[in-house]
């Protein structure tokens, strides 16, 4: 699948610095959010970014594979979070309030029928995917249709105005999915990403452990990114695959959430590593294997909360920081527009 995905030029990054530098601050003051900002800028290619309609969607697919016991939690769940989340009363929709985020729910795979819905999209493309214990997670096909479904989407929030685009997540079982794409894609080994996800004890992640590994030796470590999201992803999780690329095309900033999403971005990465300079990494997830997908990618998240919700609460928290990095690009005075002598730059 071929994505227009062209990095940022970096012919503004001097002018971005010196801006950045030319606040009213000692140069460095702020940390990583002047650094934030500068890739913001960057991405837009810009020296006032700006950022408009901000957006979280949440993705939410069946795994056939939940049914075998990977989740402390049963198959039906996933339907029952998602009502939850259009009746507005989960922990992602109160953050979404009080942080001015418009917030959409994607049904990529969910095994349940919900009809027509205000804030729904209907995007499924099947009822849940197969069990990877016994075979592979969905067809080629399948997984083709959802990445450019996701796509699709990522194209029509860039069309109403978005530049930037938060993702989450819903799916009873996707932490075992996320583990398998990790242990493929990044070369991690199994026990080490092997975390509780919804909550198993000592004995449930062993269970867990065991059923991923069984599954490893039927489909084996597959290296092609579109081959092993096929055998062991997520409709919700090859959506967003598509959603990054296409916001990527589209030059738009991506939140990137905890261990699931992070997963789906790893794939996509491998698709078309050109995607990275696009991406700002909310939260470091307290999900075992978290800390090991963002050392693949080389990245540092923005805050440690020891969050491991999921949903885009992460993405939620993670927002304010980003505008205030816009923001205090955009609004700071300069030592010039102030009347400030320059000696403060020096830290003196």
């Amino acid at each position: 699948m071929d994505f227009d995905i062209r990095p940022p030029e970096t012919e503004l990054a001097a002018a971005l610095q010196h801006r950045i530098d030319r606040k009213t601050k000692p140069q460095g003051a702020l940390g990583r959010l002047e650094a934030l900002a500068l890739q913001i800028g960057l991405a837009q290619q810009t020296l006032n970014p700006q950022i408009r309609q901000p957006h979280l969607a949440i993705f939410a697919g069946d795994h056939g594979a939940a049914r075998a016991g990977v989740s402390a939690f049963p198959q039906e769940v996933t339907w029952q979070m998602v009502e939850n989340f259009l009746a507005g009363g989960a922990a992602i929709n109160v953050f979404c309030r009080q942080m001015g985020l418009d917030l959409t729910i994607v049904d990529a795979g969910v095994n349940h029928d919900f009809g027509r819905r205000p804030g729904l999209i209907d995007a499924k493309v099947a009822n849940g995917t197969a069990n990877y214990l016994e075979a592979p997670a969905m067809s080629a096909d399948l997984c083709r249709t959802a990445i450019a479904r996701g796509r699709e989407l990522a194209h029509a929030l860039a069309a109403n105005g978005c530049n930037l685009v938060g993702f989450g997540e819903m799916g009873i079982g996707n932490t075992a999915s996320a583990t398998l794409l990790t242990c493929c894609l990044a070369g991690a080994d199994l026990h080490s990403v092997t975390g509780r996800g919804t909550g198993l004890d000592d004995a449930g992640v062993i269970r867990k452990q065991k059923l991923l590994g069984q599954a490893l030796a039927r489909g084996g470590r597959i290296a092609d990114p579109l081959a092993a999201l096929a055998e062991y992803g997520g409709f919700e999780i090859a959506m967003m695959v598509g959603a990054m690329l296409g916001a990527a095309e589209k030059r738009m900033i991506l939140l990137i959430d905890g261990f699931i999403v992070t997963s789906a971005l790893i794939v996509a990465h491998a698709i078309a590593p050109q995607i990275l300079p696009y991406c700002v990494f909310a939260h470091r997830s307290k999900e075992l294997g978290h800390a090991i997908q963002l050392e693949h990618l080389g990245v540092e998240a923005l805050m440690d909360l020891d969050l491991r919700l999921g949903e885009g609460t992460g993405v939620a928290l993670a927002f304010p920081l980003v505008q205030a990095a816009v923001n205090f690009l955009n609004e700071m005075a300069s030592f010039d527009s102030a009347g400030i002598d320059d000696q403060l730059e020096s830290g003196r």
